[in-house]
């Protein structure tokens, strides 16, 4: 039986190294094939690869393995959609023609098992961060992408590709204040009445507890290797792959405020309980 929701972000296909990139799409293969048994749909939370940009007859080349296996989950009946992130967010219909994706442009909300998720990349989020606010709306202009497509594909591919690693320097070393704008955001959010607030962008998993309502980030599959799942009204972070350990896990990852639950549990009553807190609600 279908009955589960995935979530992932920020896998940055094609930033890394040919045996990084490897480890990486052979995770998400496996993963794929995984949850294609019980996976109602999959949501891709932005910055699935680390650069694309699509020409009338051209995309960007590798990640075969990656494709056809998300081609044969799609037809066993997992339904995709991908929200686009800062890296990924100059596709066309290549996605949308060939695998059936519903493609998503901007921060979306869905009901699932009478939960409303609210479900956004996260970037342009940060405090301190106006230069990227201003470029968000000129790289995402119709004009703009209309000038970059008159580059050679090679050219154009190269260049972005040198472009992405500077930015990802600059951004490391940037000062985004203390405050999390995106924790600050998705608190907003959930004070709204969204059940989930579900963002990546971070490359960081992260779970916050604001009286019953949970944020979660999903951190990222360069790292960390972690997507969220819901089912049966309960949604946990896991992490799919162990890189230090070079091994899959599929271990559940958990906040210090459901450490401190089971703790609370297994004092009282001598049994874990794992989940209780979302299942109460």
């Amino acid at each position: 039986m279908k009955d589960a929701y995935y979530f992932i972000s920020d896998a940055h296909l094609g930033i890394g190294s040919k045996e990084q990139e490897r480890i990486k799409e052979t995770a998400l293969v496996r993963f794929l094939d995984e949850i294609k048994n019980d996976g109602k749909e999959l949501y891709i939370v932005g910055d699935l690869f680390d650069f694309w940009f699509e020409y009338k007859y051209t995309v960007p080349k590798g990640f075969y393995r990656f494709f056809s296996k998300l081609a044969e989950a799609i037809e066993s009946g997992l339904k995709v959609y991908y929200l686009a992130g800062n890296h990924d967010f100059w596709r066309g219909n290549y996605f949308k023609d060939e695998f059936g994706i519903d493609i998503l442009d901007e921060p979306f909300e869905r009901t699932i098992e009478g939960k409303r998720f609210y479900i956004h990349h996260g970037d342009g989020l940060a405090y301190n961060d106006t230069g990227y606010k201003i470029a968000k709306v000129i790289l995402r202009s119709r004009i703009c992408q209309k000038l970059y497509s008159m580059l050679h594909p090679t050219l154009a591919i190269g260049l972005a590709k040198g472009t992405s690693s500077k930015s990802r320097e600059h951004t490391s070393k940037k000062d985004y204040s203390q405050k999390d704008g995106l924790r600050d955001f998705a608190i907003e959010k959930l004070k709204e009445g969204y059940d989930y607030v579900l963002m990546g962008h971070r490359h960081k998993p992260e779970m916050i507890d604001y009286e019953g309502r949970f944020y979660y980030n999903l951190g990222d599959w360069m790292y960390n290797f972690t997507y969220g799942v819901f089912s049966d009204g309960v949604f946990e972070l896991k992490r799919f792959y162990n890189i230090k350990e070079k091994e899959f896990t599929n271990e559940v990852i958990k906040a210090d405020w459901q450490r401190e639950s089971e703790t609370k549990e297994k004092n009282s009553t001598g049994i874990y309980q794992t989940s209780s807190t979302e299942k109460s609600r």
